[in-house]
């Protein structure tokens, strides 16, 4: 049976040319230049292989080349699945144990390995990187713009929902990957951009010289400046089954549902209430996906507080104070026990709740990925870095950051231009938490028709006040982060509605009824066809979730001005008219209570996804006096496999906390290029092109 996503309210249905490969001997079908995990899921395969160190059963985990959960042999060669695109005939096999060594062959020969020097090489074509080239180019400096996806545009191609920020700085009030096409576009028009998709950067050496493995072929980059705009990673917990397939970060989440339409998931739970989990909750529902609830370890959602209200307004379960203690199941992921904690983070017991889900989302925050801006700047290399590999923030912040640092860079290359005062506030503003939850203070008129703007918290966003015909909708001082307002005419139109990034503006319409039992009241939809349709009886909620009584859909409006969101008309009584924010979803959390959780041994718990090196091996090492990381790799092996301690050094760090162990008694482990494998054969050159 088939997993693919067949209807999306934002994304077009996938089609193309499609392609015949085995696994495991079964013949099956994909699309030209998909990726091979992709496929297999789309077959509801999960389990890919097992590991050779206990035979724990191996699946996706990054989805973006960045560790080995997902190895197959691909012809006899260790292959990572999720960035090996399908090909006509592939013979790909279940990756048991350690697999054999190829023959030798003699007849390979080593060619010659020129080095190319370029101006300025940017390492990452997300946001950051294409806005820094952006600036570069356009002044004519020749760029060499190396990214490890297939196109460029970076995470911004897995966003759905409409950017925050300011319309005409970032495009805000756009979908995130509708920037990711324009900036793209801009960048490839640009005569001195030499780009290099489908090339990750392997290492930057001592020599000045940058490894990167473009289709294949290890080149060697000698740059004059280099400039990191290579993103952030997720941060990862260890806890009873977090080992288990189905167990995986939001991003790879994201990589599977919206770049590649594949049905990731039928019932998933989501760990973190930061952006990054509101936002895949929410596009786990427009997948057609349960979202059977989401933990958040802080007494509040981190959040914009608008992604949370829309999530409580479709009727998903917010489980605050609360963490996950146990994921358990065989080959795959069947449940998950979350518990409440306390102030110090400790389980309370007899708060645990089951859930029945085949996937748990991790979302516990994000790092910068800065190993090889750190080793550039140890080698005395012209670096500098934009966007996350500098600092955590929204795609809005890194578009700015990249600007701003393409700006200095053209400065220290003797070229007269500025950085205007504007960019670096608003990039300070953009790089700011939420600030305060204000008062539902609503300006509401007593008939008529006009918008409710349930926009409390001050984040960065103005779309709303540009897009209204009357200029009815402003923010009264200079600081984007203050709070819209609604006074003067309304003409109807609808267009905050369809613009407004937090969907949290609705349309209230009280002519609709001239005997005042009945109004009229229009709400942003993005959830996939089917789920309402005219005539429908729905569950109206309010701003927060909370349930307000019945309403009838009356009318659904789709017009390419709306950027794919769907208007609709629900008739509500007239009491509830201002109160109306949004229509329930799931009716159903499904949470059971559990009797005698166990909380299972600490020292059993897989810290080195890579290399199967469990916590008690390291505190063992730790109590016997280890304090440099180092020597944990040569006595346990950990770090020392496909992910080269990604994953595990920021878990093994706060092992040394655990102990009591101050940071500055402890070694940390050495960053040595590769980041990431490279097969042999890369290094043959131009010799081994044609092989």
């Amino acid at each position: 049976m088939s997993r693919r996503v067949d209807k999306h309210p934002i994304l077009p249905t996938k089609e193309g040319e499609t392609v015949e490969f085995y696994f495991n001997g079964e013949k099956m079908s994909a699309y030209r230049g998909e990726m091979i995990s992709s496929a297999l899921f789309a077959k509801g395969i999960h389990r890919f292989g097992s590991h050779h160190r206990d035979g724990a059963p191996q699946g996706i985990f990054c989805a973006n080349g960045q560790c080995g959960q997902c190895l197959v042999l691909v012809s006899g060669i260790p292959t990572k699945a999720c960035i090996t695109p399908v090909c006509e005939g592939m013979r790909v096999e279940s990756l048991e144990g350690l697999p054999d060594l190829p023959p030798d062959d003699e007849s390979i020969r080593v060619g010659e390995t020129t080095v190319i020097d370029t101006d300025v090489l940017i390492v990452g074509g997300g946001p950051a990187g294409l806005s820094a080239a952006q600036e570069l180019c356009g002044m004519g400096v020749p760029v060499i713009i190396a990214d490890d996806k297939q196109e460029l545009g970076g995470k911004l191609f897995l966003q759905t929902h409409n950017f925050f920020g300011s319309i005409r700085d970032c495009f805000a009030g756009s979908r995130g990957m509708d920037i990711g096409k324009k900036l793209s576009e801009i960048v490839e028009d640009l005569p001195s951009a030499s780009i290099w998709t489908n090339s990750p950067v392997v290492g930057v050496y001592g020599d000045g010289l940058v490894g990167i493995l473009k289709d294949g072929i290890h080149r060697l980059v000698r740059p004059g400046r280099l400039i990191m705009a290579t993103g952030a990673r997720e941060k990862m917990l260890a806890f009873h089954g977090s080992d288990l397939p189905g167990v995986y970060g939001a991003g790879a989440f994201q990589t599977l549902v919206n770049r590649d339409l594949v049905r990731a998931a039928d019932r998933l739970f989501i760990l973190g209430g930061g952006n990054v989990g509101l936002i895949a909750a929410y596009q786990a529902l427009q997948a057609g996906i349960e979202v059977s609830g989401i933990a958040e370890a802080l007494p509040s959602c981190g959040g914009y507080k608008v992604h949370l209200d829309k999530l409580l307004r479709l009727g998903v379960g917010i489980y605050t104070s609360h963490t996950v203690i146990r994921a358990e199941g065989g080959h795959h992921l069947e449940r998950v026990v979350i518990s409440e904690i306390d102030d110090g983070f400790r389980p309370i017991d007899g708060t645990e709740k089951e859930f029945e889900v085949d996937t748990l989302l991790v979302a516990v925050g994000l790092s910068p990925v800065d190993e090889l801006a750190a080793k550039a700047a140890e080698f005395g290399m012209n670096v500098y870095s934009a966007g996350d590999a500098e600092a955590i923030a929204e795609a809005s912040a890194a578009m700015f950051s990249g600007r701003i640092v393409g700006r200095e860079v053209l400065r220290d290359m003797g070229y007269d231009v500025h950085v205007p005062a504007e960019w670096r506030k608003m990039l300070d503003i953009m790089r700011r938490k939420p600030g305060s939850v204000h008062p539902h203070r609503l300006y509401l008129p007593v008939e008529g028709i006009y918008p409710v703007i349930r926009c409390f918290e001050e984040i960065p966003c103005n779309p709303c006040t540009e897009v209204c015909p009357m200029g009815s909708i402003s923010i009264n001082t200079s600081e984007i982060t203050d709070l819209p307002e609604f006074s003067g005419k309304c003409v109807g139109c609808g267009r905050c509605v369809a613009v407004c990034p937090g969907l949290a503006i609705t349309l209230v319409d009280r002519r609709y009824d001239p005997t005042g039992e009945r109004s009229l009241v229009i709400l942003p939809w993005e959830m996939p066809d089917g789920v309402i349709s005219q005539g429908t009886e729905v569950e109206t909620t309010g701003h927060g979730g909370e349930t307000l009584g019945k309403g009838r859909v009356v009318a659904i409006k789709r017009s390419e001005w709306q950027r794919r969101r769907r208007l609709v008309a629900v008739e509500v009584p007239y009491d509830d008219t201002n109160l109306v924010a949004g229509m329930r979803m799931i009716h159903d959390t499904s949470d059971l209570p559990v009797d005698g959780v166990s909380k299972g041994d600490d020292d059993d718990l897989v810290i080195c996804r890579c290399e199967r090196v469990r916590k008690g091996e390291i505190r063992k090492l730790i109590r016997e006096g280890y304090r440099d990381i180092n020597e944990l790799k040569a006595a346990v092996r950990v770090g020392m496999g496909p992910c080269a301690g990604k994953t595990c050094m920021p878990l093994i760090e706060r092992m040394f906390g655990e102990e009591g162990i101050p940071r500055t008694e402890v070694t940390t482990h050495v960053e040595r290029p590769l980041t990431q494998e490279v097969q042999l054969k890369a290094y043959l050159g131009n010799g081994g092109e044609s092989e």
